[in-house]
């Protein structure tokens, strides 16, 4: 109130509905009263979004046409009591308690002395809503030694009625096969979303620590003379898409556009590189099998094409094998460094505090992602080794066993929508 006639704009947020147990009543009238305008967003309730992310309807047709929400945080006993506990109990519908995780034992008594079955179907749901959501599922006569046994304290949705024994069928939140696992991505901030969302849809807590920075090479000339040199090239090959989205911010910068490529055959390493180029305007003329430098000089090979000339951008330090492949099928090759590759120095503190608060899952991309990870927490692997570890393709698979790690998932299709198939296949055979 004395922010906003101040003539400041002021937000006040609730969590859930503000209206429901959440004392936005009070706080409107206030504002009213002290001629401040006001306006009221309305939210979820956790009486309804808790039950629904617990795969339990609140009402259903021929189960429960009620529900009665119920805050137990200020049970008493009659006559003392505010809620009237027995008209609560002869609805015969739904009843959600919130706010009563202290006074589970009383409230359950309660309704059963006021005509409720003792082994009516009651879930009680912790932290509904996020990753880290809990539910039991037992009766109005056992519902608080289970949440005794699970461990559970404040906040918990309380429901009671037949609508719980739904869960089984209607569950979809919490049953997902990656749901409350913690998994690291180590990916090159520029990179990390399409993993990051992949591994979310499914469940996980992503928890996102960039080992790898790309940034453009400090001197431009060969790279410059490279783009201005295109057409005398047969056949260029970009190694990632890094190497896309830096090659077409230099020619942005000399003034020139996709059109350089007419004339040229393009080859692209994965999807994802492929993707990176169709944004750009460029179709790869030629894509591999399998998404490694290795499968495409394979695929010129079973393809019949020996190239004559070849430019191929890649990193700083990227591997060899692209340009000495072509190079034995005869190519005139011309590497170029699109780009640097470098440690994100400023990520170490958010690797070794990633896991001190718990690991499960630890994904790597590439090579240098293992690298900077083990460098990131000072060479020590061990953290590393304590969680599932999870490779994109087989070279980077090697680079980690070389550090001593274990790794534990290597996926057939070397691409992210590959990775994220290799970890939810390998925790649901699990």
């Amino acid at each position: 109130v004395t922010r906003a006639l101040l003539g400041q704009n002021v937000c006040r947020l609730k969590g859930g509905d503000p209206f429901i147990f959440g004392r936005g009543g009070e706080e409107a009238i206030a504002l009213a009263n002290a001629g401040v305008p006001f306006v009221v967003i309305p939210g979820i309730t956790s009486a309804i979004g808790a039950a629904s992310y617990a795969g339990i309807p609140v009402t259903h047709r021929g189960i429960a046409s009620s529900v009665t929400v119920v805050t137990g945080s200020e049970f008493e006993k009659p006559p003392q009591a505010s809620a009237n506990w027995q008209a609560i109990a002869n609805t015969n519908g739904t009843i959600v308690v919130l706010m009563g995780a202290s006074r589970i034992s009383e409230i359950a008594s309660e309704l059963i002395m006021c005509g409720r079955s003792p082994n009516e179907p009651t879930a009680a749901i912790h932290r509904g809503t996020s990753t880290a959501q809990q539910t039991v599922v037992g009766t109005l006569s056992d519902i608080d030694s289970k949440i005794n046994l699970a461990g559970l304290g404040a906040p918990i949705a309380m429901i009671v009625g037949d609508v719980v024994n739904l869960r089984d069928t209607v569950r979809w939140f919490d049953n997902r096969p990656l749901f409350g696992k913690r998994v690291l991505v180590t990916r090159a901030r520029s990179q990390a979303s399409r993993l990051a969302s992949g591994l979310t849809a499914l469940g996980a807590i992503v928890v996102e620590c960039h080992a790898n920075k790309s940034v453009a090479v400090k001197n431009t000339d060969d790279l410059d003379a490279s783009l201005c040199g295109l057409s005398k090239y047969e056949w260029v090959a970009f190694a990632s898409p890094n190497g896309v989205n830096q090659v077409f911010k230099r020619l942005n910068a000399l003034g020139m556009d996709a059109r350089s490529f007419h004339g040229c055959n393009v080859a692209a390493v994965g999807p994802a590189t492929v993707d990176a180029l169709k944004q750009h305007g460029v179709v790869a003329d030629l894509t591999p099998d399998t998404y490694t430098a290795e499968g495409l000089v394979d695929k010129f090979r079973s393809a019949g094409l020996a190239p004559k000339s070849a430019l191929v951008f890649k990193s700083d330090i990227g591997r060899e094998t692209l340009p000495e492949g072509l190079r034995r099928l005869g190519a005139e090759v011309t590497e170029v460094a699109a780009y640097r590759t470098v440690l994100a120095e400023d990520s170490a503190d958010v690797a070794v505090r990633a896991f001190e608060d718990g690991i499960d899952i630890v994904t790597f991309t590439s090579s240098s992602t293992v690298k900077n990870l083990r460098q990131l927490l000072g060479g020590n692997v061990t953290p590393i080794n304590n969680c599932v570890v999870a490779c994109m393709g087989p070279i980077t698979a090697s680079t980690a066993q070389s550090f001593g790690l274990r790794v534990d998932i290597i996926p057939e299709e070397q691409s992210i929508s590959g990775l994220v198939s290799a970890i939810e296949n390998h925790f649901c055979d699990s």
